[in-house]
């Protein structure tokens, strides 16, 4: 699923292809992808003869301010969600979903092999949070101000759950997933299985640091790409080629040579090394 990177890797290439160009019509080859309003009609109709002002990132939202006050455009991935820009020309992909006409016969299209992604458009006057429902939902997004020590230590204390599940709560950090939170851990050298309430404050200070490192370094290679993710141009992300423990089981430590090790935490895979990483402030191979 694409995270905070990928997400924020596609929205920049989105301000630098789609702004201030008209939306001149669009087709919905699969009506559920609509997630509101509930008329397809009605989607097309709103967005048409508008144009992007810019857009914006809230978590793994993408949401598009249209211009004068058109109302919004929100849209999120999911699990394999791309946007792609093209030339109208271009034959349709497979699981093409939805597709939005520009000039100079340009489209943006969504192609979702899974069909999980969604599309929102928010009329003119309507808090978005009030039709998509899960942005009210989202903790500080670690790029933000509010996204401080002080603030995480807060969201993690009291609770009796292993720092990796915590930390893939949008409640808690807004856009991070998998890849980025076995990152973080390994960078801050907390074991994934620690519970939060076991956390020391020097280990919060490091987790969030980290945290914004991995985000940062990922986004300037472009996000990752272990499946189906691209950016706008259609090229896949770097970051994986660098990942420190992430879909490298069995491979050596960058640090210390150590064989990287996976195992199953709340349904998902979790990535680490026994040596550099502790539990409760203990080396967890001890």
């Amino acid at each position: 699923m694409p995270e905070l990177p990928e997400v924020e890797t596609v929205r920049r290439g989105l301000n630098q292809l789609t702004l201030n160009q008209e939306i001149t019509g669009g087709d919905v080859l699969l009506d559920r992808t609509i997630a509101y309003p509930f008329s397809v009609g009605e989607f097309v109709n709103g967005i048409k003869n508008n144009a992007i002002a810019t857009w914006h990132r809230r978590g793994k939202y993408l949401l598009a301010e249209l211009s004068s006050s058109s109302g919004w455009l929100g849209v999120h991935l999911r699990m394999t969600g791309q946007l792609l820009w093209l030339d109208r020309d271009e034959p349709l992909h497979k699981h093409t979903r939805v597709r939005l006409f520009f000039g100079d016969r340009q489209e943006l299209r969504f192609v979702d092999q899974r069909t999980f992604g969604k599309i929102w458009w928010v009329p003119p006057g309507v808090a978005v949070e009030s039709i998509i429902t899960g942005l009210a939902k989202l903790a500080a997004d670690p790029f933000s101000s509010e996204f401080t020590v002080e603030y995480l230590a807060n969201k993690l204390q009291n609770r009796r759950r292993p720092i990796k599940t915590a930390l893939l709560d949008q409640s808690v950090v807004a856009g991070l997933g998998n890849i980025y939170a076995d990152e973080a851990l390994f960078k801050s050298g907390i074991f994934p299985e620690t519970l939060c309430i076991d956390l020391q404050l020097k280990q919060i200070e490091r987790l969030r640091t980290a945290i914004i490192q991995v985000l940062e370094t990922s986004i300037e290679a472009g996000g990752t790409t272990f499946s189906n993710f691209l950016n706008v141009k259609g090229t896949n992300g770097n970051y994986g080629g660098v990942a420190w423990v992430y879909n490298r089981a069995g491979e050596p430590c960058r640090v210390c040579g150590t064989a990287i090790q996976r195992i199953r935490l709340a349904g998902r895979s979790s990535h680490f090394c026994f040596e550099c990483q502790t539990l409760g402030g203990v080396r967890r191979r001890d």
